[in-house]
Order: C-alpha cells, then structure tokens, then sequence
C-alpha cells in the first residue's frame, strides 16, 4: 500500500511539473515559437472582429500579372460585388485542404464568421501536388495548429512528430501512384497508366514546322498529362478525406461551406493533349461538384471558363491568371454568393467587368 501511495504520489508530482512546465512554456516561448514555424497563426489571430466571410487559399489568391492594372487578390475583386459585408482572406503558397482544415480549427469559438469560401484546385487531387516535395514543409508548419498543448506541440516539433519524408520518398510515392493501372479510360485508349501515357507523348508526340521533335511542347504535355490523368477514388483519396472533414467541421461550428473549383487551363491540355486528358479533367470535376453539393455546400465551377491567354505560366501547370482571369473567377464566385447574401449584392461599375 505505501508503495502505490508513494508511487501515485511521483506521478502527481511529475504531473503538476509538466503543467507548470507547459504554462510557463506557453506565457514566455510559445508565441516566438509558433509565429517562427506556423506564420499563419498570426493572420488567423489578426482577423477582423467583425470579419464575416473567409477566403481560404493558395497562391492563385494572390499571383498576378506584371503589366496588370490592378493587381488585387481573388478575393478582393470578390469583395466588390458586396460592399456593405466584411471579406477577409487567408492565403499561402502551396496550401491545400489538408493544411485548409488546420486553419479553419483555429478560428476561435467567439468568431462572428458566418461563411467559409475554400479554394479546390482540380490538380491538388493528383499524386503529383498529394506527395509534393513541399509536403513535409507544410506538415512542419501545421504542428502548431493541432489542438494540444503548447509544450506537446514543441515536443513534436522537436522530435519531428510530423509527416517527414525526404524527396527522394515522395518522389517514389509519385511514381508508384502513376505505374497504377486506374485510368479506367475506353478499351481503345492505348495507355493503362500515367507512366505509359507520359513515356508515349515524351517519345516525339509533336513535331515542330519542319518535323523535328518540338521539346518545349512535348514537355508540357508531359506536364499535363502527369497533373491531370487520374480518377479521383472517393474511398481512398488524401483530398477527398480532406475535403470531408472541412464539411463536418463547418457543420459543426455552423458556418456556410462553399468550394471555390479553381480554373484549369483546359484549351491548353486540349491543344497538346488527347482528347481522354480533358474527359478526365471532366469527369472529375463532375464527381467533385456533385458530391458536396449533396453534402450542402455551394459548389463554384470554374474549371473551363478562364482562356489561355489569361494563365500567367505559358510552360507549367498552375492556377496563376491575369487580372481577366482572377476577375472572372471572382465574379462566378460573387454571383454564386447571392444564393446566401442578396441582400448585400451590387455589382460594380461595367468598367470593372472582364471582357
């Protein structure tokens, strides 16, 4: 009996040293230490009180054009559409649902926020952006967003209690989800997989005006074929998990839920691609907006409606548009809005509009 007495008694000792330890750890580093590893933490803290919608993105938000005239996010553009209710945005490069859903855990419990706008970029679904070589950087970055104690938190930064893999690692996790045979296309389409597609169309797939291999073009192709062949499974899909979890927890705090799909430069996958390219792109688009609008939320489509010359990389694939294209996503997202906020919609002046 004296031995459990004196063993219960080590036990709280020890305990009430880890809480004193955790409270001083809180009062005095943990600010240093999260502003220096989360940055992001600051912006959620920053919010406006009387902030009432949220944008949550990546760099589309905020990529513009050297020779555009006004260079304002996505968002702000958005904004326009309703001047008597509070926008705010929160954004950072190569973030997806997996680090959205983070952010949305710490918003606080006394926040007026009524609406939740999440960025879906189509491409973020692919085995290309799920095993990015950034992903450990990210992972590193969303240890101070758990919901745990400040010095648990540390400890896990410390011990490297996150998703960490080399580039070497994630490279073969890419590989390996592109030697998969799950393309599921028509049995005349000649490919299985994105390996056998990307090693047809790097084998001298366009040719240039006098007949030589056109590289610049076939490497794009390439491109575009290893970010958009694939066949979102809903079962086993990192995003689509992703995705659902941000739906149950906007329930939970009773917040209005839309998706933002992001426009994808679909005449240039037409234009170097197969036409089974675009069926994909499609085809999972159709999944994406049919499955959450199910779940209750509000879906923007924006996948088809941004043209070429609007993308500002011409020879890699990302969400990066002019001011045209920024504003024309930002008005199918405003005119979407409508549906939870006519009382405060006014378009802007004609001059503002995208031709």
């Amino acid at each position: 009996m004296r031995l459990y007495q004196k063993l219960t008694i080590r036990i709280a000792v020890l305990a009430g040293i880890i809480v004193a330890i955790n409270f001083i750890y809180s009062k005095t580093l943990y600010k240093k230490d999260f502003v220096t590893n989360s940055p992001i933490i600051e912006n959620i803290r920053n919010l406006p009180t009387d902030c009432k919608v949220v944008y949550l993105a990546e760099s589309s938000n905020f990529t513009y054009y050297k020779d555009d005239k006004d260079k304002r996010r996505i968002s702000e553009f958005s904004s326009d559409f309703y001047p008597g209710l509070n926008c705010c945005y929160l954004d950072q490069a190569a973030m997806h649902a997996g680090n959205f859903k983070y952010v949305l855990y710490n918003i606080p419990e006394n926040s007026k926020i009524e609406t939740i706008i999440v960025t879906m970029n189509l491409r973020s679904f692919g085995a290309d952006w799920i095993y990015s070589k950034l992903e450990t950087a990210l992972q590193k970055q969303m240890v101070f967003l758990h919901k745990r104690p400040p010095l648990v938190n540390r400890m896990f930064l410390a011990f490297k209690g996150y998703d960490l893999k080399d580039e070497e690692e994630r490279h073969r996790q890419v590989l390996k989800e592109w030697g998969k045979e799950n393309l599921s296309l028509p049995p005349s389409f000649p490919y299985k997989c994105v390996n056998e597609w990307d090693k047809a169309r790097a084998n001298g797939s366009i040719l240039d005006s006098i007949g030589n291999w056109d590289m610049a073009k076939i490497q794009l192709s390439c491109h575009y074929v290893k970010t958009y062949a694939f066949r979102i499974d809903t079962l086993t899909n990192a995003r689509i998990k992703d995705f659902d979890e941000i739906v149950k927890y906007a329930k939970k705090r009773g917040w209005n839920l839309v998706f933002n799909l992001l426009a994808e430069n679909t005449e240039k996958a037409s234009e170097l691609v197969e036409p089974e390219l675009l069926l994909l792109m499609r085809q999972n688009r159709d999944l994406l907006v049919k499955r959450y609008s199910r779940m209750g939320v509000l879906v923007v489509d924006n996948l088809e409606d941004v043209h070429d010359k609007e993308y500002i990389d011409q020879n890699w694939t990302t969400e990066h548009y002019t001011e045209t294209g920024r504003k024309i996503v930002a008005r199918n997202l405003a005119d979407s809005l409508k549906k939870i906020y006519p009382q405060y919609y006014s378009a802007p002046d004609s001059i503002w509009l995208p031709n």
